[in-house]
C-alpha cells in the first residue's frame, strides 16, 4: 500500500521516522508500505522539503502500483484558506487516480494538532468529506471519530519537543485506528478509480 501525506505520514516527532504510523501499519495489515510524507505539505502549501500534494503525485513512480492508497492530511492547509481548495483537492485525486487505477483510494482526513480543534481544520474536514462522498470513496475523519481527545491528548501528542506531533506512543496508536477504520471498512463496498465496487486488497 502507499501512504502519501504530510509530517504525520513522515513520522515527525517519533523516535524515529520508521516509528511513524505510517510504518507499522505494515505489520497491522500484514501488507507492505511505501510511505511518502513531507513535512509541512498539504494540498495548497508547498512542504519543507517538498511541493504541494499536487506536484508530489505528479512526481509519483506509476511502476508502485499499490493495491490500497492512503491518502492523509492535511492540517497544513487550515490557514491557506478556502479560496482554490476544493479545486486543488479534486485535482489532487484525480492525479492520483490515473496514476494508480487499479488502487482503492481511502482517505484520511487531517487530526487535530491541538484542541480545541481549530475553525479551520474543521473546514479542511469537511470538504474532505464531501468531496470523497461524491467520489465514492471511504473517508476517515479522526476528527469526526475523536481520535484524539482532552483524555488522551498528552499521550499521543508531544506538545514539547515534538511541537504538536504524535509520539512514538502516539503513532502507534494512530496506526491501530487506521487499522481499524480500514477493517471495519472492508466489508463495505467502494468505488475505485476505475469506477468498479471491490474492498481493500492489503
Amino acid at each position: 500500500m502507499l501512504v502519501f501525506g504530510d509530517s504525520w505520514t513522515y513520522g515527525s516527532a517519533a523516535t524515529v521516522p520508521t516509528e511513524g504510523y505510517a510504518y507499522l501499519l505494515a505489520d497491522l495489515l500484514d501488507g507492505e508500505t511505501i510511505v511518502k510524507g513531507v513535512r509541512g505539505s498539504g494540498y495548497l502549501k508547498p512542504g519543507l522539503d517538498g511541493p504541494a500534494f499536487g506536484e508530489r503525485i505528479a512526481a509519483l513512480d506509476p511502476a508502485l502500483s499499490p493495491d490500497l492508497v492512503i491518502l492523509q492530511g492535511s492540517i497544513n492547509d487550515r490557514e491557506q484558506g478556502a479560496a482554490g481548495y476544493r479545486e486543488a483537492v479534486n485535482a489532487a485525486w484525480d492525479a492520483m487516480a490515473a496514476k494508480y487505477p487499479e488502487a482503492t483510494i481511502v482517505i484520511l482526513g487531517p487530526a487535530p494538532h491541538e484542541l480545541p480543534v481549530g475553525a479551520g481544520t474543521a473546514r479542511i474536514d469537511a470538504d474532505l468529506a464531501d468531496l470523497a462522498a461524491a467520489r465514492g470513496w471511504w473517508y476517515v475523519s479522526p476528527v469526526a471519530e475523536d481520535w484524539i481527545t482532552d483524555q488522551n491528548y498528552l499521550e499521543v501528542i508531544d506538545v514539547e519537543v515534538g511541537r504538536k506531533h504524535p509520539s512514538s506512543a502516539g503513532h502507534r496508536y494512530l496506526a491501530e485506528r487506521v487499522a481499524a477504520a480500514l477493517d471495519a471498512l472492508s466489508g463495505a463496498p467502494v468505488t475505485i478509480a476505475g469506477e468498479s465496487e471491490t474492498t481493500p486488497e492489503q
